[in-house]
């Protein structure tokens, strides 16, 4: 697992947990510190054999490692019986046990039993057996141990921790009425965000104050940077919705109208889109021809259009809207033609990430989603629904999931037909046309009612080349965005590691 950097678990964490950190950082400093084992004894718990049924559904919670919250619990998400607590090492814990993760993505998470329970066996249970200490106090600790917790056992997939770990942390040793007002303090920064310095020892004041201080710029640099990332993004979204009303290219039609009129009027080129539609039909073995869509109504149209231009359906556009299909797993190659899924697919192009390959055979039968360059590529069902990658003219040969919809219009230009794919109203229409219940989708039929305008030719390669420029523009302030956040986090770090240090 690769190491978390100290930002972002900043980040992550509520301000009371690095305070937390850093209070009992500088308490250490002063104070003798003794092993977790020398102040509390401690247990785990247990797991049922899940193959048994007799083991589950009973009265007992049993709890998990990830359902720790860092709070009090007091309701599992599954319960165990008798018979299976008798026949596993799982034990129930009394209320107000302390519990510490030791597994997975939660390690070093805690919680505070509300309700005796059992738990399995990813759970410490901690048992504070000298007077000295108080668990409240214990609690706050381990709960700022975490990043430490995470940073040794880092190596494997997830992080992993183990009792030997937890019982030889060194603990601070403080006068029991110090770890009472500690606990207040972080308590209370916890509720309200408010500190009350006099609950804390005078020598730290100046310690918490300035890290509290941090950690507000740090909240104020992170609040700019996604206000500016917002604005970007949505300059994008505006960009491209200005491009596909035509308002992008008001004035290279005032210095252009014989190129929006007569035979370069967007009407004329839909013509010879269906005459070309009708042909390769026509020469194409086994196919039909395609049922007329319906005429398009005032009440669909968005906007007025732009002298030029023409409102037509997306299937009038296109020798081909469809998805694919996707292989039994057993019919993935090691090599051979790449096949594309939703999580392949994106706005800036294809990734070849986890791509699958499928064999030449498999390929064939599949000949009926082939993909070639030019295609669109539209994900068309769960969270990414509506990411679209262009396929490259030096792209070779692919095929594409039933999750990939391949979109392949004709005599008008794909990088145009791009764009106006990923704009707002497409992308709008596209959620709003989706069916079926979880993971919703996007039929064919769907896709092909919807309404899209068609500049003529050459305004929409003028489209393009403007979009292109303008998104130029955008790539480059992202990433001086991007490079400030990155020195302001690295500046931050290294204070608050300062403060930290005490």
């Amino acid at each position: 697992m690769a190491k978390v950097s100290y930002i972002d678990h900043i980040k992550k964490n509520d301000v009371s947990v690095i305070l937390a950190e850093i209070l009992f950082q500088n308490l250490k400093k002063d104070h003798t510190s003794l092993p977790l084992f020398e102040l509390a004894e401690t247990s785990s718990g247990g797991t049922p054999d899940r193959a048994n049924q007799s083991y589950y559904g009973g009265k007992i919670p049993w709890f998990k490692s990830g359902e720790l919250n860092d709070s009090t619990i007091n309701m599992s998400e599954e319960f165990i019986t008798e018979e299976g607590l008798n026949n596993s090492s799982a034990k129930v814990f009394p209320k107000g046990t302390l519990l510490v993760a030791m597994y997975g993505a939660t390690a070093g998470k805690t919680a505070i039993l509300d309700i005796d329970a059992a738990t399995n066996q990813a759970i410490c249970a901690v048992f504070p057996k000298d007077k000295r200490i108080r668990k409240d106090f214990l609690f706050w600790f381990l709960r700022a141990h975490r990043y430490y917790y995470i940073d040794i056992s880092r190596g494997g997939a997830q992080p992993n921790i183990n009792q030997t770990v937890i019982k030889n942390t060194e603990v601070p040793l403080i006068d029991e009425n110090e770890q009472k007002c500690i606990v207040e303090f972080l308590a209370k920064i916890e509720k309200s965000k408010e500190a009350d310095y006099s609950l804390i020892p005078k020598q730290l004041h100046k310690a918490i104050k300035l890290a509290s201080e941090h950690l507000d710029c740090l909240q104020k640099l992170e609040n700019e940077n996604l206000n500016q990332s917002s604005c970007l993004f949505l300059f994008r979204q505006t960009i491209l919705q200005e491009a596909i009303e035509g308002k992008l290219t008001a004035k290279w039609r005032n210095e252009h109208p014989e190129l929006i009129s007569g035979d370069n009027h967007a009407s004329k080129l839909l013509e010879k889109i269906k005459a070309e539609n009708e042909r390769l039909t026509k020469n194409t073995k086994g196919a039909k021809n395609a049922k007329a869509l319906p005429p398009i109504s005032e009440v669909e149209k968005p906007f007025i259009l732009p002298e030029g231009w023409v409102w037509c359906r997306l299937g009038d556009l296109c020798s081909k809207i469809g998805s694919g299909s996707t292989p039994k797993g057993s019919n993935y190659s090691a090599r051979g033609i790449p096949f594309f899924r939703s999580q392949n697919v994106h706005d800036n192009g294809l990734a070849y990430d986890d791509i699958k390959f499928i064999s030449p055979e498999v390929h064939e039968q599949m000949k009926g989603t082939v993909v070639i360059a030019g295609d669109l590529l539209l994900n068309i069902t769960g969270g990414s629904l509506g990411r679209c990658a262009l396929v490259p003219v030096d792209f070779s040969e692919g095929n594409v999931s039933q999750h990939v919809c391949i979109i392949r219009s004709i005599l008008i230009s794909k990088e145009f037909m791009h764009k106006v794919v990923l704009s707002p109203l497409f992308q709008k229409v596209s959620v709003e046309s989706t069916t079926g219940a979880g993971r919703e989708g996007l039929p064919k039929y769907n896709l092909e009612q919807f309404v899209v305008p068609i500049p003529p030719l050459t305004e929409q390669q003028a489209i393009v080349e403007i979009v292109d420029k303008l998104m130029v523009m955008i790539d480059e302030l992202e990433k001086q965005v991007s490079e400030r956040k990155e020195q302001a986090e690295m500046l931050m770090q290294s204070v608050l590691r300062e403060a930290f240090a005490g």
